[in-house]
């Protein structure tokens, strides 16, 4: 096994979060904050928009699995990588879609994703590649959100079913779902 990390902001990490725990070959996925000035921030300050972070899921993946590349094409499809700063309702820098490399390789890598991927969108994506600043993992209740209290949470019950049912039709072959059907 060859174990790697991957590092992207794409809107509320509830929802990223939701749709990596379901991808084959991710082993951990981890809802926090990037990109920002305030050390240790909370969650009400990132939602506040002032500390410069960015919602976001740090990957933990086999490369043996799934490549890098491959992460990025469920990333850049899964989400709307056009909208500025939001993701639906969420609006602010906090929501931005944003890749943040662990090195020189990823960063190639992610280059080419929005390359390719811009084909599939009728608007320039807008995806940011950050450098990887410290990590800040969000607190305990937000990590594998979905799997509890998102199940009753109506915003979650809005956005992650949709993202799910799209990662399962364009993935299928890559999902734990869809493996199994």
């Amino acid at each position: 096994m060859t174990v790697e990390t991957a590092t992207l902001a794409g809107g509320c990490f509830w929802c990223t979060e939701a749709v990596f725990n379901d991808v084959i070959g991710v082993t951990k996925v981890e809802s926090g904050y990037i990109g920002g000035t305030v050390a240790n921030p909370t969650y009400k300050q990132v939602c506040g928009g002032d500390t410069g972070h960015a919602e976001a899921i740090r990957v933990t993946f086999d490369a043996d699995q799934i490549r890098y590349g491959d992460l990025l094409d469920i990333f850049l499809a899964t989400h709307d990588p056009t909208q500025l700063n939001r993701q639906g309702n969420d609006v602010g820098t906090q929501y931005r879609s944003a890749i943040f490399p662990h090195s020189e390789a990823q960063e190639a890598e992610a280059k080419a994703a929005i390359e390719r991927a811009s084909a599939d969108w009728p608007a320039p994506i807008v995806t940011t590649i950050e450098p990887l600043t410290e990590w800040y993992p969000a607190e305990d209740y937000h990590q594998e959100y979905w799997q509890g209290e998102g199940q009753r949470n109506p915003y979650c019950l809005a956005v992650i079913p949709p993202k799910l049912r799209k990662l399962r039709k364009s993935f299928a072959a890559r999902t734990r779902e869809g493996a199994a059907a």
